[in-house]
C-alpha cells in the first residue's frame, strides 16, 4: 500500500474463496474485515490521509459553510416543555457546549397544561432542576451517545445509558432526584437503548443482545440490588425477531413488543404484578405485523390492535383487554392506498397517524358516549401547505387534554404545536429560530412525477430558491427501503446549498413506504431492482425537464440507501457528476450469507436468504455493488463515508468498496470516522464540520467550488 497523502492508496490483495450454490466467488479484499489488524488501520488511515490532502482546496470554503449552518442555529435554546406527572421536563443547549443539558420545573397544578413560556434567549427556566448534563458525562471521551432517559413516575429517580464508543452497547445508571440527589451503586453495562421503569419505580426493565447484536432478552432489576440478581423475564431464541419493551401511557402495562420483517407478537403484563407473568396478546402468525396500545371505551379496559391480517394497508380494530383473542370490533376499516402507521390511545381522545398521498397525516377522535359501540368520528388536523410532516410527539400523559404536534416541510422550520382536543384548535408553542434572516417566502416545495421502466410513476419532491435559473446544479437524495418513508423536513444546512443556486430533490422510490405497503412491497426482496431503476428514472427525468444537467447532478444516500448508490453508480453511471454513500451497504451479498455476523438473519425478510436461496443468490450478486463494480464503466466522482464502530453496516463494506472502485481507475474517496457508530460523529459541532464537509465536496463537483488536484 502506497502511504503517500498524493497518491491513491491501493489496498493490498488477500484472496478469500467462499462457494454458495456452485457459485465460486474469489473476494481479494475481504481480509479488510479483520478489524483490530494493524494492517487494516494503517489502510484506513492511509485512505483518510488522502482524503484529506485530495479535498484540501476545500478548506476555506468548509470553513464557511460550517460558519453558515452554526450561524443559523440558536446555540443557547431550549425545547418546548413536556408534561409528565408534576413536572414539566425539556431539554436545552449552551453556546460552545456540544451536547444537551436534561432539565424539569415544577408544573403549578393538575389543571396545568400550558407549557412555561419559553424565554427569548434560550437560558433556563425558573426554578430548573438538572437531571442530566451530558456535557458532564461525555467528558473524556471523543464519542457520546444517550441510549435511555427515564424518570419514575413518582419523579424521584432517574435513569439513563450511555455509549461511548458508538457499538450501542450501553451502560444504564441510576440515580436520586430528591434529598441528595446521589448516584446509586445500581450499574448494568451492556444494554440496549430504551431502559425505563416500571409503573411503582420500584423495577427497572431493560433489554440486552445476543452474540449477533440482535436485542433478545427483556432483563427485570430491583432498584437498589446487584445486577447480578436481575431477571431474564423474556428471551427470543428466533434470530429473526428483534425484542423491544415499554409502558402503556396509561401505566397500566408492560408491554413486550417482537417483531421481524414480517412478523409480530406481543406480550403484556399487569403493571400492578410487575413480578408476574406476561401473557400473549395475538400469537405470532408468519406474516401478520400488529401493534397494541391500551385505551378504555365506555369504561372498559380495551386493547387497540393496528393489524394486517387481511388488510395490506392494515386496519385498527379493539378487541377486549381481558380476552384479547376473542371477537374484534373495527373501528378504522382498511382503505387500499392509505396506510395506517400508529394510535395513540388517552383518556379522553384518540390519535391516528397515517399516510395518505405520500404524506404523514393525523386524525383525532373524542371518546363520547357513542365510542363505546365503536362509533369513533375522526377529525383529520389540516394543515396549508402542499407537501409537510406531521406526526405526533412527546405525550405521555394520560389524562393531557392536548395533543403535541410536531410539523415541517422543506420550506417551514420544524415547528411544535398543542392541538387542543375540545376545540379542535391548533397552538403554536414554537417554531425553530433559523438565525440570519431566512425567509421562508424565497423558496419553492413542488410534488412532480417521474415514470419509471415499467411504467410506474414515481413521485420525486423537488425545492429551491424561487429565483433559481435552470438547469440548476441539484442534489438528489434517496433511501428506499424497510417500508422507510423520506418526508419533507426542514435543514438549515441545506439552505448553504439553496442559497448557491442548487436545487434539493427527494425520489421516493419503491421500497419506501410513502405510497402503502404494496410501494414497499415493490421494492424489497426479489424486486430490490425497482429501487434502483426508480431513482434513475427520477434522475433522468430531473434532466429531461430541464430541472439540471447530468454534469453537475450529486446523488446522496445513507445505509441501505448507500446500496442504492452504489448500485446506481453500476448501472447509470454516466447520470451523475458525483455520489455521496454514507455509511453505505454496499457488499450486502457477504453479510447476508453469514448469519454470525450483526443482524443478518433478522435482514433475511427483507433482502431474501442468499444462504438457504439460489434464486435469491443469483438475484442479490446481480444488484450488489461490491459484485458489479465494472472495468468499463466510467464512473462519477464518489464519496463514500463510514464509521470504523458502526454495528449496523460495518466499515468493511464501504472499504472493499472503495478498493475494487479504486482498483478499476473510478475517482473515489474514502473517509472513516475512527471514533463513531452508525449516526456518525455525536457533537453538534462535529456534526455541522463533517456536514460542511460533505456539501463543500459536493458543490465542487457540481462546479460551484475551486477545482481540485488532479490526483481525484
Amino acid at each position: 500500500m502506497n502511504s503517500s497523502t498524493n497518491t491513491p492508496p491501493a489496498a493490498a490483495k488477500h484472496p478469500t474463496e467462499r462457494t454458495h450454490h456452485g457459485d465460486t466467488v474469489i473476494d481479494q479484499y475481504e481480509w479488510l474485515r479483520q478489524k483490530e489488524s494493524p494492517e487494516v488501520v494503517a489502510y484506513l488511515d492511509a485512505e483518510n490521509a488522502f482524503t484529506d490532502a485530495t479535498t484540501e482546496h476545500l478548506a476555506d470554503l468548509r470553513q464557511t459553510l460550517f460558519e453558515e449552518i452554526k450561524g443559523r442555529v440558536k446555540e443557547t435554546d431550549l425545547s418546548v416543555p413536556v408534561r409528565e406527572g408534576d413536572w414539566w421536563y425539556y431539554s436545552r443547549t449552551e453556546e460552545g457546549k456540544q451536547y444537551g443539558i436534561h432539565c424539569r420545573v415544577p408544573a403549578l397544578g393538575p389543571d396545568d397544561w400550558t407549557p412555561p413560556a419559553l424565554p427569548e434567549d434560550g437560558s433556563a427556566l425558573l426554578n430548573e432542576q438538572i437531571l442530566l448534563d451530558d456535557n458532564v458525562e461525555a467528558e473524556g471521551h471523543d464519542f457520546f451517545s444517550l441510549g435511555s432517559f427515564d424518570v419514575s413516575g413518582d419523579g424521584t429517580l432517574l435513569l439513563w445509558a450511555v455509549d461511548t464508543e458508538g457499538d450501542e452497547r450501553y451502560t444504564l445508571r441510576l440515580r436520586r432526584l430528591a434529598g441528595d440527589s446521589a448516584q446509586l451503586d445500581d450499574e448494568i453495562s451492556g444494554t440496549a437503548a430504551g431502559a425505563f421503569f416500571d409503573a411503582t419505580g420500584r423495577y427497572v426493565f431493560y433489554t440486552t443482545v445476543d452474540d449477533a447484536w440482535r436485542p433478545d432478552t427483556v432483563w427485570r432489576h430491583e432498584v437498589g440490588t446487584p445486577s447480578t440478581a436481575d431477571v431474564a423475564v423474556f428471551t427470543e431464541p428466533d434470530e429473526r425477531y428483534w425484542v423491544g419493551a415499554g409502558l402503556t401511557r396509561s401505566r397500566k402495562y408492560v408491554e413486550i413488543a417482537l417483531g421481524s420483517k414480517i412478523t409480530s407478537e406481543v406480550h403484556l403484563l399487569s403493571a400492578d404484578n410487575p413480578t408476574g407473568e406476561f401473557s400473549v396478546v395475538w400469537p405470532r402468525r408468519e406474516g401478520v405485523e400488529y401493534s397494541v396500545e391500551h385505551a378504555v371505551i365506555g369504561g372498559e379496559d380495551r386493547l387497540l390492535v393496528l393489524h394486517n391480517d387481511g388488510a395490506l394497508d392494515f386496519e385498527l380494530a379493539d378487541v377486549s383487554a381481558a380476552d384479547p383473542q376473542g371477537p374484534r370490533r373495527t373501528l378504522v376499516a382498511h382503505r387500499p392506498g392509505i396506510r395506517l402507521e400508529g394510535v395513540d390511545a388517552f383518556a379522553t381522545h384518540l390519535v391516528l397517524e397515517y399516510r395518505r398521498e405520500a404524506l404523514p397525516r393525523l386524525s383525532v377522535a373524542r371518546l363520547d358516549a357513542d365510542a363505546a359501540g365503536g362509533a369513533l368520528d375522526w377529525q383529520e388536523i389540516e394543515f396549508d401547505e402542499d407537501l409537510f410532516s406531521s406526526g405526533a410527539r412527546g405525550n405521555p400523559e394520560w389524562n393531557q387534554p392536548t395533543v403535541r404536534l410536531g410539523y415541517t416541510s422543506f420550506v417551514t422550520p420544524s415547528s411544535v404545536f398543542d392541538y387542543d382536543v375540545a376545540t379542535a384548535t391548533l397552538i403554536l408553542r414554537k417554531q425553530q429560530p433559523v438565525l440570519g434572516g431566512y425567509d421562508p417566502s424565497l423558496y419553492t416545495q413542488r410534488r412532480d412525477w417521474a415514470t419509471a421502466a415499467d411504467g410506474t410513476r414515481v413521485p420525486l419532491s423537488i425545492v429551491s430558491r424561487r429565483d433559481v435559473q435552470t438547469p440548476a446544479p441539484a442534489l438528489l437524495y434517496g433511501y428506499g427501503s424497510y417500508e422507510h418513508s423520506i418526508d419533507p423536513g426542514f435543514s438549515s444546512a441545506r439552505i448553504s446549498l439553496l442559497d448557491r443556486g442548487v436545487v434539493f430533490a427527494v425520489a421516493h422510490v419503491r421500497g419506501g413506504g410513502e405510497l402503502g405497503r404494496a410501494w414497499y412491497e415493490n421494492g424489497k426482496a426479489l424486486t430490490k431492482i425497482n429501487t434502483f431503476s426508480d431513482f434513475v428514472a427520477c434522475a433522468r427525468h430531473l434532466v429531461d425537464t430541464g430541472v439540471t444537467t447530468a454534469d453537475r447532478l450529486v446523488a446522496e444516500g445513507g445505509s441501505a440507501g448507500g446500496l442504492l448508490m452504489g448500485a446506481v453508480a453500476n448501472m447509470a453511471p454516466n447520470a451523475f457528476a458525483g455520489i455521496l454513500a454514507a455509511v453505505p451497504f454496499v457488499d450486502p451479498l457477504t453479510s447476508i450469507l453469514d448469519p454470525s455476523l450483526p443482524l443478518t438473519v433478522i435482514e433475511w425478510d427483507e433482502w431474501g436468504d442468499p444462504l438457504h436461496n439460489a434464486e435469491v443468490y443469483a438475484y442479490m450478486k446481480s444488484y450488489s455493488p461490491y459484485e458489479n463494480v465494472s472495468t468499463d464503466a466510467r464512473y462519477p466522482r464518489i464519496l463514500a463515508v463510514t464509521s470504523f464502530n458502526d454495528t449496523r453496516v460495518l466499515y468493511v463494506e464501504p472499504a472493499k468498496w472503495t478498493a475494487r472502485l479504486r482498483e478499476v481507475g473510478a475517482p473515489v474517496l474514502l473517509r472513516t470516522e475512527m471514533g463513531a457508530g452508525h449516526g456518525g460523529v455525536s457533537g453538534r459541532y462535529e456534526s455541522w464540520q463533517r456536514r460542511a464537509f460533505e456539501l463543500a465536496w459536493m458543490l465542487y463537483v457540481m462546479g460551484l467550488a475551486e477545482q481540485g488536484p488532479a490526483t481525484e
